[in-house]
């Protein structure tokens, strides 16, 4: 057999820009990003053909300490994916990414059966400090754990990618490719549509609100000549927070729409007509019913 395939997980606490490596790995943007932790929920897994091998990377969501029911259901949908991984990347950046942030996830990763996957580290965002700090960091994660290997990368510029990449290919298994070669996620168009629209929203909102709305498809319809409609609806948590979901006057959901519409057609290669709505469910973030009805899968 001339082929290899495998899947990398890609973990590590909110925020130290798994998101952002995973859209850089497979060369199109797949997850959204913000400046926001927490900002991916769902194991997102996204597809690279290289040559022979095939490479499905799961972006999973930043492990933490679980409050809500989603919360939990974000936890546990990161550690699910290691059940499968033939590698595992434990990313952390220089600025949050000490050792005793990451000790909690470094001792699970050690309880692995000795040959179920290899462990890397990949030390983000190297552009932020000099290398004196980045031979610190990896010295103290080094002596903490045994890691197949080390990269320092900056997922945003693109440096040290190509390696990671190379090394990702020359460590998988043989085997048959589990995806067709033009397909580039698992996930289907209209969940990530509504993490597009989700993106849009938390770049324009602060505070709690990012934390307690969710997106969730109402109507998708095929038109003629090319176009779709799209209804999606906007879930918070509070009467307060769906004003200011809407805005003064509708401005802030308007514009969402607008910057949802461009990147939602972008991916599609259609012309889209999005229309928004929001509903106020109180507590839907402790809603396991809920939750399993949006996608999220059973606590």
């Amino acid at each position: 057999m001339n082929t290899n395939f495998g899947y990398v997980a890609l973990m590590g606490e909110p925020n130290v820009g798994k998101s952002t490596l995973l859209n850089r790995l497979v060369g199109t943007k797949l997850a959204i990003v913000t400046h926001k932790a927490q900002t991916t929920r769902t194991n997102l897994i996204g597809i690279q053909n290289r040559e022979g091998t095939q490479i499905a990377f799961v972006d999973t969501p930043g492990i933490f300490n679980p409050k809500t029911k989603l919360d939990q259901v974000m936890v546990k949908s990161a550690w699910g994916s290691i059940k499968y991984a033939d590698i595992i990347s434990l990313m952390v950046q220089p600025k949050s990414g000490k050792l005793e942030e990451n000790e909690g996830i470094i001792k699970r990763l050690k309880q692995l059966e000795k040959d179920q996957a290899k462990i890397i580290l990949i030390v983000n965002k190297i552009d932020l400090v000099n290398p004196s700090e980045l031979l610190k960091l990896v010295d103290a994660f080094s002596k903490r754990m045994d890691f197949a290997k080390v990269f320092l990368i900056s997922a945003k510029k693109g440096d040290g990618i190509e390696d990671l990449i190379e090394w990702y290919s020359d460590n998988l298994p043989k085997g048959p490719w589990l995806f067709p070669p033009d397909q580039i996620s698992s996930q289907s168009v209209q969940s990530l549509a509504c993490d597009i629209t989700r993106e849009k929203l938390l770049l324009r909102l602060h505070q709690e609100i990012p934390y307690n709305l969710g997106v969730e498809t109402d109507q998708w319809k095929e038109m003629k000549n090319n176009e779709v409609r799209i209804d999606q609806n906007i879930v918070v948590a509070r009467d307060g927070h769906k004003a200011m979901v809407i805005g003064a006057s509708g401005s802030c959901i308007k514009q969402v729409g607008i910057d949802a519409r461009k990147d939602i057609s972008k991916l599609l290669g259609q012309k889209v007509h999005l229309f928004l709505r929001v509903t106020v469910r109180k507590k839907w973030m402790d809603d396991e019913k809920r939750l399993r009805e949006m996608g999220f899968g059973q606590p």
